[in-house]
């Protein structure tokens, strides 16, 4: 059998992780060169929907998931009132980034894979055989940021509170060990000052939420899991030539769908044939990348449109209102548009 053309993929978060994983198990020599090191904590909601068992049996990534929480339940609030429940029409996993980081690092290894930590590549490649994995586009003039951390001994309502305030939205789930996990989106507001370590109370009281923020602030906050990003937007694919890209490095889908870190592992399963293929040499590097980007948009492009039309009621006062009036009133199409999502 003639020797494997070898894959490298530049980002070592879900997508490169889990395709270097798959890649190993079809005997691909893989390579991952991260930036960071594992495990540490990301700014990630941890609530993953839209993921089904077929994408990580294809992967070969079961036993990452090796008791995550599955969730259904969703209690909506505005400015710390209730104004709706929700079923979700199936479960939701959540699991931590700093196990689930931490037990795909082990799995690519364990398969035989070379892991590269604190290595930055400063620019994209169009390298035969270079897969982008690294996540978001950087974005200096972003208005948003993200803030997350857990906490232990915290009172939920729900499997899953999703609460709106003023140009922000933040979601609490249930992670492993008893930790709640709490991660925030919130427009960055010029001269608000804090101490780092009050980052998410600071942005809490801001954006008109001050209750959910004595709530944390009473909480014991699990060590090093305060975490910040800056610099990134929610943008749909950029057309290249040449160049594979997947996971967040492909498109950033809007938080309140759940469904960034499910975007990472399909989008990572669906390059996995035509790599493959390239791999043994069945088809050139061209040809490889166009399938991957047109599997991509058959699979993604009405999650990501739908999205970007729906996140804006998520954070005006208008857009907030008619959620609490569709909500209450039992007008919310929730099931539908829960369908466009996934």
């Amino acid at each position: 059998m003639s020797t494997l053309a070898p894959i490298t993929m530049v980002g070592g978060g879900l997508a490169g992780l889990s395709l270097g994983i798959a890649l190993r198990k079809a005997g691909v020599p893989a390579r991952i060169l991260e930036a960071g090191s594992y495990p540490r904590h990301r700014v990630c909601g941890e609530f993953i929907t839209g993921l089904d068992d077929a994408t990580i049996e294809r992967l070969g990534i079961a036993t990452a998931f090796a008791g995550a929480d599955r969730h259904r339940s969703v209690t909506w609030f505005r400015h710390e009132r209730v104004i709706g429940r929700n079923v979700l029409p199936d479960s939701a996993r959540a699991i931590s980034r700093f196990t689930l980081d931490a037990r795909l690092a082990r799995l690519f290894t364990d398969a035989g894979g070379e892991l590269v930590t604190h290595t930055r590549v400063a620019t994209p490649t169009d390298e035969p055989g270079w897969v982008q994995t690294s996540g978001r586009r950087r974005d200096d003039a972003s208005p948003w940021l993200g803030l997350k951390l857990h906490a232990r001994q915290l009172a939920t309502t729900d499997e899953l509170e999703l609460h709106l305030g003023t140009d922000a939205y933040v979601g609490l789930s249930a992670v492993e060990d008893g930790w709640i996990n709490v991660c925030g989106l919130f427009r960055r507001r010029p001269g608000l000052q804090f101490e780092r370590d009050d980052a998410l109370p600071a942005c809490l009281r801001a954006s008109g939420l001050p209750l959910l923020a004595e709530r944390i602030a009473s909480a014991e906050i699990r060590s090093g899991s305060r975490s910040a990003v800056a610099g990134f937007v929610f943008d749909r694919p950029h057309a290249t030539d040449d160049t594979v890209q997947l996971g967040d490095a492909y498109a950033m889908i809007p938080p309140f769908t759940g469904n960034g870190m499910a975007i990472a592992f399909t989008s990572a399963a669906l390059a996995l044939a035509p790599l493959i293929a390239w791999a043994r040499e069945e088809q050139s590097w061209s040809e490889t990348c166009h399938a991957i980007r047109a599997a991509l948009a058959r699979k993604l492009r009405r999650r990501l449109t739908s999205a970007a039309c729906l996140h804006p009621a998520f954070l005006t006062k208008t857009g907030q209102r008619f959620l609490g009036a569709a909500t209450r009133t039992g007008l919310l199409p929730f099931r539908p548009v829960y369908q466009l999502l996934h």
